[in-house]
């Protein structure tokens, strides 16, 4: 980007998501203000280059062109209530959370540039020394506009979402929580409850040894399960309809398998792993999967 037409960013809060992003938009040549409400987080945004400036105040913004905000979701809605009134009307305001309609419901009325976004991107590790380059590198991001929001919006958040190197998919912001209830919350409940029912294991000896024993498998399962606690608060306030609904379903589906199993139905188990194994790959391997056009 050359110095004549650089745009400013503005990102609030700087943590994980903000802090990678605030990096990566300053190699690509942007200028990123950052809002943190801790003035150390500041300090350490710019030492690290994750910002140009940092401040507390969200007056900071307001000379932005596109700001994204980086805050728990229920976080998001104030936020952007308070950046508004110190706004021009072209700015660009989009979101990084991961649950969709309600944000969407709240802010589009009050914001026409407003352009609803999921970086579906993270660590285990959290704040703004977790902050990484490459975090965004071939993953999927999600928009979620509206058919009135304005085009001119959707293109400059595009802009830079294919500048960071994500799969950029477009949907409904209804779609998308459904959809992300499927793969994100559901895999984060399911596994928190993985973690719980071995807790359960009422022999102290059993569950030690099992716990010396656990290797690559339960890893891989329970990651997502012992993450962070407030993350899994929030998507089950916010999406708690969706996640619901496929909770409901994994029930019925584990039900199946444990009448099977004391059916000792081994035909019917070996038929639905042979059908998980050949399904598995359309949605674990990018490009398999549909992937709606940008």
């Amino acid at each position: 980007m050359s110095e004549s037409i650089q745009k400013t960013v503005g990102i609030v809060g700087l943590g994980l998501i903000g802090g990678s992003l605030g990096l990566e938009l300053r190699r690509l040549g942007y200028r990123v203000l950052g809002v943190s409400r801790r003035p150390q987080t500041c300090e350490r945004a710019i030492a690290l280059g994750v910002a140009d400036q940092a401040e507390i105040e969200l007056g900071t913004l307001s000379e932005a062109d596109i700001i994204f905000v980086c805050t728990p979701l229920n976080w998001i809605e104030t936020i952007i209530g308070q950046l508004l009134p110190d706004l021009r009307p072209t700015t660009v305001v989009t979101d990084v959370g991961s649950v969709k309609n309600p944000i969407v419901e709240a802010i589009a009325p009050l914001w026409e540039n407003f352009v609803g976004g999921h970086p579906m991107a993270g660590t285990a590790e959290q704040g703004i020394e977790a902050a990484q380059w490459g975090l965004f590198q071939d993953a999927p991001y999600v928009l979620t506009p509206l058919p009135s929001t304005p085009t001119t919006a959707v293109e400059q958040v595009k802009e830079i979402v294919q500048a960071l190197g994500s799969r950029l998919y477009c949907c409904d912001p209804q779609h998308h929580d459904r959809a992300v209830a499927w793969i994100s919350h559901l895999p984060l409940w399911v596994s928190a409850s993985l973690i719980e029912a071995c807790l359960q294991e009422e022999e102290p000896t059993v569950l030690q040894l099992a716990q010396s024993l656990a290797s690559s498998g339960f890893r891989d399962t329970s990651r997502v399960g012992g993450g962070n606690p407030e993350l899994g608060e929030m998507i089950a306030r916010y999406n708690g309809g969706e996640l619901l609904r496929s909770l409901y379903t994994y029930r019925q589906v584990l039900d199946q398998v444990i009448a099977q199993v004391e059916q000792q139905n081994w035909e019917q188990l070996v038929h639905l792993l042979q059908r998980t194994e050949s399904a598995r790959p359309a949605f674990v391997e990018p490009g398999v999967g549909p992937r709606e056009s940008p």
